[in-house]
Parts: structure tokens; C-alpha cells; sequence
């Protein structure tokens, strides 16, 4: 009897139409192919940058405390030398606005490129395609053993896996939480077994929402859950450099070597080798044209550059290229839109470096106590105030608090104040009436705090003063 050779589908035909079947048309796992080329290289180069700036910056002091750190129970958000306090809520809201704008810039000349090269889902799955890699082998190796029964040596290799995939995932929990909790107060608690419960939580979620996102959903994130996904492409225009495979000079597709004359024969210069999509990490061929998957990263150009060199073609099958130069146009890169984008990227930018430089960093603010009025010892009416004082500032401060334009009123109590840096004050004030009202009550008061040092810092609240109905 003839023993078999086991064999492994590393293709799904579509038995209705005997066409062959990209891994995400056919549903099934997407393993990638190992390769090398520029755009690999500035994607490595790229994602390097961001880790390090990401599990970096969260170790680095400014002065006696971390250097970048949201105290969310304290309320106070440092950024090395700034401090910033929920007050300031509104700057954080225009950075986000900013950062769409430029996603918007993006793209518009270049698609998808931000998904393909920066985004935290791409790079952190790229990072556990790399872990499947130098555990359970390349390509080819990890389809088979997807297909093979489970032994003793899968199940070490899928352990290393995701054993690896859990180590990654919780140093990115630790990483992003160490933003909210100081990072070295966190890794001792972790490490000595006292975590709170609220933190053990939260480095739980993110450990779990890495694992999940990199490991297992990978592309359907992006497909499927991410809102960008689906509008980018209302984006385009004719000029957007997208990845793309040129039809014209691809086809007819199919095998030769290296020395014949597939013109004679028919042929275009795509080889079918079907090496752009082993390698592409959302599944699709980019030679069906411009799809909803595609996230721009370039895998697929590497590849069929590599295929070219050896074939001795020109190269640029499949590259990054506008549907206006493709139809033998010339791309247009100073266009109304594009254009129309980078202005208003340009004006919000100097709005928001002006409201940075000029926010002010003292705060006031008044609230009346709940009583009307009450009279003092010497027949005065008077009404009491809580004034909330914060200094933003790194130093200690001196201030003046006062009544502008106080006619009939006046302050009574604490006329200097001395806050250290960062400090809260809460303050009870009361205002006395020393004359009669010209008008009737309420009267609107002006409380203005001065700093000391520099007479320009300033800044004012108002409140109201109650008094009875004058007969």
C-alpha cells in the first residue's frame, strides 16, 4: 500500500466559479509573508519612533514628578513645564479638532497612509505578526500547522505565541495607564502584588483590549469598527496617491521565465505570483483594484519590486500613484481642496499656539453663600462670598484681591494672598454696603485678583450683591 503525503490548502478555489480566493474573500485566517523593501523599512523606522516616544516619555521626570502625567483625582494634567486644569478642557478639544484636520490633509493627498504606517492598531499588529513569526515560523509554516492536529509541539509554539502576545499587551497597559498613575509607583505596586482595584481594572482592560485588537480582530478592526474606514474614500479625488495596480501594464498576468518573450505570448508584466497578497495584512489583492481594506501601508509594492528585479522589469507594477497619472495625466498637487485643507490646518494651528501662550494661569472663581444678607456690628450690610483661587503656575505667587470699581462696597478681610504652585485656595470673603444704593438691588460686583510681581496678570469674576428694599 502506497503511503500518502499529507498535503495542506494553502488556496480556497470558489467551486462555483473556479476562481481563486484572496484569504479575506475566502474568510479565513490571513497569514503573511515575510519581505523586505523601502516601504517595509519606513514603516519599521516609523513604528520604532512611536514606541519609543509611547513607553519613553512616561519614564522621563521634570524636576521631582513625572513628566508627563493626567492626575485625574487631583485634577491636574502635567505636560513637563505646563500644568494644565480642567478649566483648560476647551484646548484639549481643539488639539483633537486639529489632529482631524490633519487627518483630513492626509487624506487627501496620500489615503490611507496614516492606517498604514502610524496607526496604534497597524503597528501594534505588525508587532504580533512579528511574535507569530519567530514562534511558529513563516508563512507557509504557519499554515500548516493551523491544518496540522494538535501535538506537543504546536501546543508550545502557540503558547510562546501568545505568551508573547500577553507580554506585549500588558507593557502596553503599563505604559498606558503610567500616564494617568505615576509609572514607577504602578510597576511596584504590580510588582509587590498592592494594586488597587480601580487600577488592577484598568490594566486588566487594556491588556485584554490589546490582546483582542492586535491578536485576534486585526483586520476587522479596521474593516469593520473603524469610522474612518468608511468615509476616507469620500476624501478622494483624482490626484490622491493611492496603491495601485497598474492594469494596463499588468495584464495578461501569468507564469514565464525569466528569458522568454511574454509579449509574444500574450502576457502582461504581472508574473501571478501572488506574492502581493501573501504579503498584504488585510488579505485583499491589490490587483482588483482600489478597496475598502487596503490601509496604504505599501506591503504589496515591496513585494512586486522584488518580483521585477528579478525578472529584470521596470519597476512600479503596483505603486503609489494618482488615477490622473494612471490614465496618463499629470497628478495636480496644489488643488482647492487640498489646499482649502492646509489653510485651515495653518490658521487653527496659530489659534491654538496663540491660546496656549496667552491662557491665562491664575483662576477665579466667585459663588454667593445662600443667605441674602446679614448686617455686621457696625449696622453694614453685608453678603459673604467662596472664592476658588488657583495658581497654574510652577513657582509660588503673590496677589492682590480687590473690588474694581467699588463705589458704595467695600472688601472686607484678606487683601494679599500667597498661593505655591498649583495650589487651590479656597477663600470665604464678605463685601459690606457703606452707603445707600443709588439703584435698586441686586447690584453687580467685580472681583479682580492682581499678581503682584507682574500688575499686567490679572483676571476678574463677577458676582452679585443683595441688600434690602430701601422705604
Amino acid at each position: 500500500m502506497t503511503e500518502r503525503i499529507p498535503a495542506t490548502l494553502v488556496e480556497t478555489i470558489d467551486p462555483r466559479t473556479s476562481v481563486r480566493l484572496t484569504p479575506a474573500q475566502a474568510g479565513g485566517a490571513i497569514h503573511t509573508r515575510s519581505f523586505t523593501g523601502l516601504f517595509r523599512s519606513l514603516r519599521l523606522y516609523g513604528a520604532g519612533a512611536l514606541f519609543l516616544l509611547f513607553f519613553g516619555t512616561a519614564w522621563l521626570n521634570w524636576g521631582e514628578r513625572q513628566a508627563v502625567l493626567w492626575d485625574l483625582a487631583a485634577g491636574k494634567f502635567y505636560i513637563f513645564g505646563a500644568t494644565f486644569w480642567p478649566q483648560d478642557f476647551i484646548l484639549l478639544s481643539a488639539l483633537l479638532i486639529i489632529c482631524a484636520f490633519g487627518l483630513f490633509f492626509i487624506t487627501v493627498f496620500a489615503g490611507r497612509v496614516w492606517c498604514g504606517y502610524t496607526c496604534p492598531q497597524s503597528v501594534w499588529t505588525w508587532v504580533f505578526m512579528w511574535a507569530e513569526k519567530i514562534t511558529e515560523g513563516d508563512r507557509n509554516q504557519r499554515i500548516k500547522l493551523d491544518a496540522a492536529p494538535w501535538s506537543t509541539n504546536k501546543l508550545l509554539r502557540r503558547a510562546a505565541k501568545h505568551g508573547l502576545w500577553l507580554a506585549v499587551s500588558l507593557a502596553t497597559a503599563l505604559a498606558f495607564v503610567g500616564y494617568f498613575t505615576p509609572i514607577r509607583e504602578l510597576l511596584r505596586e504590580l510588582l509587590s502584588l498592592q494594586l488597587g482595584l480601580t487600577t488592577a481594572f484598568w490594566l486588566l482592560f487594556f491588556t485584554a483590549a490589546t490582546y483582542l485588537n492586535a491578536g485576534w480582530l486585526r483586520e476587522k478592526i479596521c474593516l469593520h469598527m473603524c469610522p474612518y474606514s468608511r468615509f476616507q474614500s469620500v476624501m478622494f479625488d483624482d490626484s490622491t496617491l493611492l496603491v495601485t495596480y497598474d492594469s494596463a501594464r499588468g495584464e495578461g498576468r501569468g507564469p514565464r521565465k525569466k528569458t522568454a518573450d511574454y509579449r509574444a505570448q500574450g502576457l502582461g508584466d504581472c508574473t501571478d505570483c501572488t506574492l502581493c497578497v501573501q504579503v498584504c495584512p488585510t488579505g485583499i489583492d491589490i490587483r482588483d483594484g482600489l478597496q475598502l481594506d487596503c490601509i496604504s501601508c505599501g506591503a504589496c509594492i515591496d513585494a512586486c519590486d522584488t518580483v521585477m528585479d528579478k525578472m529584470g522589469y521596470a519597476r512600479g507594477l503596483v505603486r503609489y500613484t494618482s488615477e490622473r497619472a494612471l490614465a496618463g495625466g499629470k497628478t495636480q498637487w496644489l488643488r482647492p481642496q487640498l489646499l482649502s485643507y492646509a489653510a485651515m490646518l495653518l490658521l487653527m494651528l496659530a489659534a491654538f499656539v496663540w491660546a496656549l501662550d496667552t491662557r491665562p494661569l491664575l483662576s477665579l472663581d466667585v459663588s454667593k453663600d445662600r443667605g441674602l444678607f446679614r448686617e455686621n456690628p457696625l449696622g453694614q450690610i453685608e453678603n459673604i462670598y467662596s472664592l476658588k483661587v488657583i495658581n497654574k503656575t510652577q513657582q509660588t505667587r503673590r496677589y492682590a484681591l480687590a473690588l474694581a470699581d467699588a463705589g458704595p462696597f467695600t472688601l472686607q478681610g484678606t487683601r494679599e494672598l500667597r498661593l505655591a504652585a498649583g495650589e487651590i485656595l479656597d477663600l470665604p470673603v464678605s463685601v459690606a454696603l457703606t452707603a445707600e444704593l443709588a439703584a435698586p438691588s441686586p447690584y453687580t460686583l467685580r472681583f479682580e485678583l492682581i499678581e503682584l510681581d507682574e500688575p499686567h496678570h490679572r483676571v476678574s469674576a463677577t458676582s452679585t450683591f443683595v441688600a434690602p428694599a430701601q422705604r
